[in-house]
């Protein structure tokens, strides 16, 4: 990637797009697609009784290097703070060599719901005895995923309802570079008839399972004491993690400010940052207590070491990633287009990063003061600023400490005035 002359963050968007075009090999067409909305004919297509378009900002994230591969990282995300904070983030990680990164091979959990079983037993071992027999009726519904393996397990109620105790049947599908729900589905809905058959029970349930365990993700960094701000900072964000890892209350925001990066690059790059997001909190629940995402020490040098893991379950193929112009050039932008493990590992790197940025900002000068310095612009907006006033408002309101519509509206007056 080339170096570019001046920072990022210092360029105008038309400085911006010329950067990706070079960097990432954008056409003129592709470059132009950022800001233009969805068509809607297309979101008609994609929901029912449309009747707009809801535009959300689109940054990129600079200095992420991941696995040794310096990367654009972008970010759809309407919270001021989120993208500069990551971009930082990353930029102190990139001094001792970025990001490491691996995800386990895709494979996503498909579930086949049996009830009124006389026998469970007997019923899982007659399913488990056709493994071979059910998992070619399955197959035979895709050519571009497989099913790789079946399990079985007994599931009793424990809901006040008491309907009893259930088979669960469990196709095990390599989903390859898709996030893999439509696929799995039809799986499911394929070999459900021959399970009913097989096991004398009525099957209810037959669809995926958004729990991605055997598609973990796993990123790590060291992030260098001094550029963090010293052994103090270390020692407070450590205080930070403590909280976040014992109690409930904290762990739940802290895992908040994780989901911004995750979420950020997600819904970006169209993923279904819905299903992302409960997988990644019934992952923080895994031990009977909601926990961080995140796990953070000390080096043995005095730099600070983190790491995070979660289920993740991604697609460059099918989907919102393929028909939505903005996403497919979003996926190319970060080199992901090809590739869902490189994909994964990028958005595990930012929600690392942003939880790294976010528990600096805590430990240090608070969440509030590089925040509200970045709403300043949205307040200048609503206080009928424009143009170049709007970031001469927002300076002058930040930098007083007063950032409100009734703060901006005087000092716009003012400025008009002496203009």
């Amino acid at each position: 990637m080339s170096q570019e002359k001046r920072k990022f963050y210092e360029m105008d968007r038309e400085e911006r797009l010329a950067f990706l075009k070079e960097s990432a090999g954008l056409t003129d067409e592709e470059a132009a697609s950022f800001g233009q909305p969805l068509a809607f004919d297309s979101a008609n297509r994609m929901v029912e009784n449309a009747v707009g378009i809801m535009s959300i900002p689109l940054g990129i994230a600079t200095n992420f290097v991941i696995n040794g591969v310096e990367r654009l990282v972008p970010m759809a995300i309407e919270e001021p703070s989120v993208i500069a904070a990551a971009s930082k983030a990353a930029k102190i990680a990139k001094a001792k060599g970025g990001f490491v990164a691996e995800t386990d091979e895709p494979l996503m959990i498909g579930q086949v719901q049996v009830v009124s079983l006389a026998n469970i037993g007997a019923a899982k071992r007659k399913v488990l005895a056709r493994k071979k027999e059910i998992l070619a009726i399955a197959n035979s519904k895709s050519r571009s995923v497989s099913a790789a393996g079946l399990q079985a397990r007994e599931v009793k109620d424990s809901s006040k309802n008491k309907m009893g105790r259930m088979l669960v049947v469990e196709l095990v599908i390599d989903a390859k570079d898709a996030m893999g729900a439509n696929a799995v589905n039809t799986m499911c809905e394929a070999i459900a008839p021959r399970v009913a058959e097989i096991t004398g029970g009525e099957v209810v349930l037959k669809i995926l399972s958004n729990y991605a365990t055997k598609r973990m993700v796993r990123c790590k960094a060291v992030f260098d004491r001094d550029e963090l701000g010293g052994k103090d900072i270390v020692e407070r964000i450590l205080y930070a993690y403590a909280l976040a890892h014992s109690d409930v209350y904290r762990a739940v925001t802290h895992n908040k400010g994780v989901m911004n990066g995750v979420d950020a690059v997600a819904l970006a790059t169209g993923q279904d940052f819905r299903a992302i997001e409960a997988g990644a909190h019934a992952w923080a629940a895994r031990d009977g207590t909601y926990r961080s995402l995140t796990r953070w020490w000390r080096t043995k040098n005095g730099d600070l070491a983190g790491e995070i893991e979660l289920p993740l379950a991604v697609g460059v193929v099918g989907g919102v990633a393929n028909v939505h112009p903005t996403a497919k050039v979003a996926l190319k932008v970060l080199s992901a287009s090809n590739n869902a493990k490189e994909l994964a590992m990028a958005i595990a790197a930012a929600g690392l990063a942003q939880n790294l940025a976010a528990m600096r900002a805590l430990a240090s000068e608070g969440i509030q003061k590089g925040h509200m310095r970045l709403h300043a612009r949205n307040i200048a907006v609503m206080a009928g600023a424009k143009g170049a006033d709007v970031d001469r408002v927002a300076k002058k309101i930040a930098d007083e400490g007063q950032v409100n519509v009734e703060k901006a509206r005087e000092v716009l007056a003012s400025l008009r005035k002496g203009s």
